[in-house]
């Protein structure tokens, strides 16, 4: 149980003293002070008033250690996205943080994404995968890099690394987004989304490659949403490689005539 922990680590944090939050309460502060140190343990009728003040699901106040949770989380948590109070199946991400207490990016390989579908909320899991930072991502969002494999997303091509921001309330997703969802039934994929959350409760999924047909996903069977920032391949895209060269040709034999052409006049 981390009550008492919490309520003293969020006193802190927003710079209240234990006068501040226990005459905004409405007790004492040697009572908050043994909350704080547990020497007391609160009445529901307390744990609500604290769950209203913080703007913090009683359940996360008791079951989830607040400080062991990076920045972007807790800004998350306090703009009104909790789990709990919201009712939603939308859950705390498991991550990773460096020697100074900013996230990492964790990086799932595609020998990784079958142990990614089972192993996605498990700390120890997350652990063991590779970790890397970008330095113009923002510190304030949690990112992380999968490898995709296959032509449906071409021009992105087959093995590129495709980093997403992750997306906590999904119903903010627009259409066209392009974004890696994992689904428990094909796990990790990369589609240009079609929101329908509140028309249906689903999403709709696109691929770039018009030769696959759009298809549809329940909520109910999506598990994360990133929301696609950039990617890293180490060949040029098909398309565009082909359509480069085509065009240096024709420039290339473009100076070629104009060279003859003046070459001629000079002889004249």
């Amino acid at each position: 149980m981390f009550f008492n922990s919490n309520i003293k680590f969020l006193r802190k944090r927003r710079e209240r003293t234990q006068d501040d939050v226990a005459v905004s309460l409405g007790m004492k502060r040697s009572t908050l002070s043994g909350y704080e140190n547990m020497v007391a343990q609160p009445p529901i009728e307390t744990l609500v008033a604290f769950s209203n003040y913080f703007n913090i699901a009683i359940d996360t106040l008791v079951k989830v250690d607040l400080s062991g949770l990076p920045e972007s989380q807790l800004r998350q948590l306090e703009k009104g996205y909790d789990v709990y109070l919201k009712g939603s199946n939308i859950r705390i991400l498991t991550t990773t943080v460096g020697p100074d207490n900013n996230e990492n990016i964790e990086l799932v390989t595609e020998k990784a994404k079958a142990g990614y579908k089972n192993g996605f909320a498990d700390p120890e899991y997350i652990s063991i995968l590779p970790t890397f930072r970008l330095p113009f991502l923002s510190k304030q969002k949690k990112y992380r890099t999968f490898q995709v494999s296959g032509d449906s997303m071409l021009p992105i091509p087959d093995g590129a690394w495709v980093t997403g921001v992750f997306v906590q309330d999904w119903t903010t997703i627009r259409d066209r987004d392009a974004c890696i969802i994992l689904t428990m039934d094909e796990g990790i994929v990369f589609k240009v989304v079609e929101n329908r959350i509140k028309e249906d409760g689903s999403l709709v999924l696109h691929s770039l490659n018009t030769l696959y047909e759009p298809y549809e996903v329940k909520v109910n069977d999506i598990r994360e949403i990133w929301q696609f920032v950039n990617y890293i391949s180490s060949g040029l895209p098909e398309n565009t490689a082909r359509d480069s060269i085509k065009e240096l040709t024709q420039t290339i034999n473009k100076l070629r005539e104009e060279v003859k052409t003046i070459q001629t006049k000079l002889e004249i």
